[in-house]
């Protein structure tokens, strides 16, 4: 399938996927790359996608990207993930300098945090966002929604560290990857937005290199995908068409309880960029 082309101008208006469930990939032109967004709401549960995602233009040099995973387990998940996008979408000042961006990017998070602990009591999100001004971006990570780049020959430029005790243990060395991804205690996490101890992990900054690729993803996929399935796939061709890939194959997985490989259904979402100038 071939996705339809969102051009918007210099400047493209706010793109917000509050419980999206697209049936083909979304694009977005921006001025120095592309964006392209994808999500599914879980395959055998009869209930509403409780991911979200934005994309988020400042200026024609900055952007801000954003997945967020609603926890809950009901429609209170899906609006946790919406208070997230919500609050950063309000807060994003245009044409602002770089410490104006940052400041209303975390203003944003920690309202967002408020209005779950007092407007949705029990329920929370994840969130992977990233500030993106021309050629460099900083990353924001919140639980266990993924935050890569790689590099156009597969060279893993930046990978963030899932805030879960299966992730804290793989960083520790404790646990290996392979045993990760089956581990049962995987969809625990330490770190969330809905939390009276939330804490935001801001990266330092990152210099995108020109046909780099920056991927965000929801749990969808790294639950059922190893690190070098993903690189493999999102590094090279066409953008859309890679993010096509991950997709088919996460869904794919999440039916195939007898492969040997991980089978975790839930909400799958993507959103990849790639610099082309």
């Amino acid at each position: 399938m071939t996705p339809p082309s969102q051009e918007l101008g210099s400047l493209p208006s706010p793109t917000l996927l509050l419980e999206p469930d697209l049936d083909q990939a979304l694009i977005v032109a921006l001025p120095h790359g592309k964006v392209v967004l994808f999500s599914r709401a879980h395959p055998t549960r009869n209930s509403p996608n409780q991911d979200a995602a934005a994309v988020i233009p400042a200026s024609p040099e900055q952007a801000l990207f954003v997945v967020a995973d609603g926890m809950g387990g009901t429609r209170q998940g899906g609006e946790a993930a919406a208070t997230v996008i919500h609050q950063l979408a309000e807060q994003l000042p245009l044409n602002s300098d770089d410490q104006q961006l940052r400041t209303a990017i975390l203003n944003g998070i920690e309202e967002a945090n408020r209005k779950i602990l007092s407007d949705l009591p029990g329920s929370g999100s994840t969130l992977a966002a990233v500030e993106i001004n021309a050629d460099t971006i900083r990353p924001y990570h919140i639980g266990d929604t993924e935050i890569l780049v790689v590099g156009q020959r597969g060279k893993l430029k930046f990978q963030s560290i899932s805030h879960s005790l299966v992730g804290m243990g793989v960083e520790a060395g404790l646990i290996d990857e392979e045993e990760a991804l089956h581990h049962d205690d995987r969809h625990i996490i330490l770190n969330a937005i809905g939390s009276t101890e939330m804490r935001i992990e801001l990266g330092a900054p990152l210099e995108l290199d020109r046909h780099d690729t920056l991927l965000l993803a929801s749990d969808g996929l790294t639950d059922n995908l190893s690190l070098d399935e993903i690189i493999g796939i999102i590094r090279k061709g066409p953008l859309d068409k890679a993010v096509e890939k991950l997709a088919e194959l996460a869904r794919k997985r999440m039916h195939e309880t007898q492969s040997g490989h991980p089978s975790k259904p839930d909400d799958l979402t993507l959103l990849a960029y790639r610099r082309t100038s």
